[in-house]
């Protein structure tokens, strides 16, 4: 048989010193910040930018996707939660028992909309350049650091797809199931490594990259488009919201798609 069933539980954590545990999860945003960075460094020695500016462009960044991300979880899935606990939401703490919880709860769609406040703040106080410049590059390292993000859920068992009801799929043993469901992060690793791959060569092969806002653009279409598409073979994180038409994914995801068409055919004659 072509497709088989996996049975996937693995150790979530990398090593444990006490209480406190490095999990893989978390290895998956180091080696997204870090592979990031070094993408950045080479597109900054070929525009001519102090590398100095990278480390401002590091902070801003990391704090962006964390707070971004974590706050828009609660906001678009819990909202209870962050009205009640907003402390436990921006910081990685539990305090009722005290306990160090990590980021555990993450939106790419606040992520998103982080770096972009994110970058424009960059672009004024650090680069001195349009706010559409440094988003039309940095929207290629965050392509890429997606795909690890999404092998970090894989390895939590989190972010599920639907039961497939045929031999194939990932049987995820950590909830405590016994049949194959869609490998959902697999599938949205994929598109967003393809959305990688097309940004990369259209900024180092293409001109395109000279005319603001055309990069920036097509990351929105390419990877709000995979993770419509994905959605639908996902269960619903929020399980009153299971019987929706589109899922709150899917209703996110549309205006990310129609604004990253306006910045690819928006009739810009401003060059870089």
């Amino acid at each position: 048989m072509l497709f088989l069933s996996i049975d996937w539980d693995p150790s979530i954590e990398l090593f444990k010193i006490g209480s406190f545990a490095i999990r893989y999860y978390s290895l998956m945003f180091v080696i997204a910040f870090v592979l990031g960075l070094q993408i950045m460094k080479r597109i900054f020695i070929r525009e001519g930018v102090s590398l100095d500016k990278l480390d401002s462009l590091f902070i801003y960044t990391v704090i962006a996707t964390l707070l971004g991300a974590r706050i828009g979880h609660f906001l678009f899935y819990d909202t209870a939660f962050l009205l009640s606990n907003p402390l436990e939401v921006l910081l990685p703490v539990k305090f009722n028992p005290f306990q160090f919880t990590g980021y555990q709860g993450l939106a790419s769609h606040g992520a998103a909309i982080g770096i972009i406040i994110a970058m424009y703040f960059y672009s004024k106080r650090v680069i001195k350049k349009p706010m559409l410049w440094i988003l039309d590059r940095i929207v290629i390292p965050v392509a890429s650091g997606a795909v690890f993000v999404r092998i970090g859920n894989l390895v939590n068992s989190e972010i599920i797809g639907k039961a497939t009801h045929t031999d194939y799929g990932f049987v995820f043993k950590q909830l405590g199931e016994d049949f194959p469901r869609h490998p959902t992060q697999l599938y949205e690793a994929f598109g967003y490594l393809i959305t990688f791959v097309v940004l990369w060569y259209v900024y180092w092969k293409t001109n395109k990259r000279e005319k603001l806002g055309y990069l920036f653009g097509l990351f929105m279409v390419f990877l709000w488009s995979v993770r419509f598409i994905v959605e639908f073979f996902k269960e619903a994180q929020v399980d009153q919201r299971g019987e929706w038409d589109l899922n709150t994914g899917q209703i996110l995801s549309i205006p990310m798609i129609l604004v990253g068409f306006y910045f690819m055919f928006r009739n810009n004659k401003k060059q870089v």
